[in-house]
């Protein structure tokens, strides 16, 4: 049998095999241990951001987007109208789960190579007294962007706006404090930096707002104000539980505690993206965003301008040496991504560098 692929990706990605093993166990959903390893996940992620004055966390089944659907569906009043600040892929996807639950929905449109900007939104918020709440994605993997979370949170707190922060893959890596950044909602996943395996998003919600959430949700499912209430009762999961996912990222907790927290695993991911960007140059391969608004998360490429290139045929010949790249998420340009996250080392980088320049001697490039 060969060895597990690693994954180059912005999630799900590599993990260790501590946090697999931790799989093999058999959990009743409504167990006192399965309890216990609930409420230390929950404990551990308010810890993360430092919220355990002023936030709750409530997890949820399902991928990360399940997570930013019933964060809006939860937070938002059904005549409230929310902003989203759109430069990617992801940003287009809020504002179409925004619009299908209901809610009265505004994009402000950025470059997809460039931030969004906390000052055009204060206009946009001076001109329009209706918007309630603000949308945006921290870190944008369409392209890889880091949007600038504190001055958007400055800005909204500023004009008394609700924030909702989808941070699923910046959560772990990148600095979110939630003492010094006003946030009503943050959203992050079990299997992005944190090294988890995917299957349970959760929501950051600031006390404040919480009482008010009562009934908002038009979703039984994802109404994470009930969610919220019946886990504080019993200790349990409203309906079945990703019981498998959750030990997991007991796990991986531990061990992103035991590397030194946030700030050792953004040294490493900042590791594998030096790595990569210099080993990729090397084979001539230029980033498509400047370098003072990416993230150190997954980078995006500018495809060969060779009439040879094929991106399925480049894909399947780095996959036969033992690495998953990522398809473009561009609608103007041909690009592929190459993610920086995982349980992944500068090591594996230079590996998966060597991968795509004999990929390219394969394809004639």
């Amino acid at each position: 049998m060969d060895r597990d692929k690693i994954l180059l990706t912005p999630g799900p990605l590599t993990t260790t095999l501590r946090t697999k093993l931790a799989m093999l166990k058999d959990w009743g959903s409504w167990d006192a241990d399965f309890n216990a390893v609930t409420a230390s996940v929950r404990a551990s992620l308010l810890k993360i951001i430092h919220g355990s004055d002023s936030h709750v966390v409530v997890p949820l089944q399902g991928s990360g987007t399940f997570s930013v659907e019933a964060a809006v569906a939860t937070l938002v009043p059904r005549d409230g109208h929310v902003l989203v600040l759109d430069n990617g892929a992801y940003c287009k996807r809020a504002a179409r789960l925004t619009s299908l639950m209901g809610r009265r929905c505004t994009v402000l449109g950025f470059d997809e190579a460039e931030q969004i900007s906390a000052a055009v939104l204060q206009e946009n918020l001076k001109a329009d007294a209706s918007i309630t709440h603000v949308v945006m994605i921290h870190c944008e993997t369409g392209a890889g962007v880091l949007n600038p979370l504190q001055a958007v949170a400055d800005v909204c707190e500023a004009h008394d706006k609700g924030l909702i922060v989808d941070a699923m893959s910046s959560f772990g890596a990148l600095e979110i404090d939630a003492r010094k950044t006003r946030f009503d909602a943050l959203i992050a996943a079990s299997g992005k930096c944190l090294e988890g395996v995917p299957g349970m998003g959760f929501v950051f919600i600031r006390k404040a707002v919480l009482d008010g959430c009562l009934g908002q949700s038009q979703s039984l499912a994802m109404d994470l104000h009930d969610q919220y209430v019946y886990m504080e009762k019993t200790g349990q999961w409203r309906f079945t539980p990703p019981t498998h996912v959750v030990v997991a990222l007991h796990e991986a907790i531990a061990q992103f505690e035991a590397e030194g927290g946030q700030s050792a695993r953004l040294a490493r991911y900042t590791q594998n993206y030096q790595a990569l960007i210099s080993g990729m140059a090397k084979l001539g391969f230029k980033p498509f965003l400047d370098p003072t608004i990416q993230a150190p998360i997954i980078v995006t490429f500018l495809a060969p301008e060779h009439p040879a290139y094929d991106f399925k045929a480049f894909y399947a010949a780095v996959r036969a040496r033992g690495f998953l790249l990522y398809p473009g998420k561009l609608t103007q340009i041909e690009t592929f991504r190459v993610g920086c996250i995982g349980a992944i080392g500068p090591q594996d980088m230079a590996q998966a560098v060597h991968a795509v320049a004999l990929a390219l001697k394969d394809l004639g490039l």
